[in-house]
């Protein structure tokens, strides 16, 4: 995908979404998300294996408020409103999820999820919002496999 493509994917809020990808297009997608001044954050979750470590992570990179409740209702919440973070858009680089999937794959589909619904939720508003999951190419094909299970 050359980088006008890339630009045209990321700027559809209908298209956004949650979604694992290989992790050598992970720099492109970075690239395209600033170049469309997207507020961009990578996290890596590489010591995460729980999900209370990526709750802290992900409200730490995104400045969450001090309401914010650290569990995946008030993850939910937040993601859902961003008003301290306003941009035309938002791309969440989640790297490094492996050992978080292999102590607690059922709360990482969850947060999947929510990650899903503030993507739809924010395209009611025309907003993009992404959360790549960028995997080894070998990683990635059972990744998928399992989101057609």
């Amino acid at each position: 995908m050359n980088t006008m493509e890339l630009h045209a994917l990321l700027g559809d809020p209908e298209r956004a979404g949650a979604y694992f990808v290989d992790a050598r297009d992970r720099e492109a997608l970075v690239e395209a998300g600033r170049a469309l001044r997207f507020s961009v954050h990578a996290l890596d979750l590489r010591t995460c294996t729980d999900t209370d470590a990526v709750l802290r992570e992900i409200a730490e990179a995104l400045a969450f408020p001090d309401w914010f409740g650290g569990n995946l209702d008030a993850l939910a919440d937040c993601l859902n409103d961003l008003s301290w973070l306003a941009a035309p858009g938002y791309l969440l680089v989640l790297e490094h999820i492996g050992p978080w999937r292999e102590q607690a794959a059922d709360e990482v589909e969850a947060v999947i999820e929510i990650l899903q619904d503030a993507a739809v939720r924010w395209a009611e508003d025309d907003v993009p919002f992404w959360a790549m999951l960028p995997l080894p190419s070998h990683e990635l094909a059972a990744a998928e496999g399992a989101d057609e299970a």
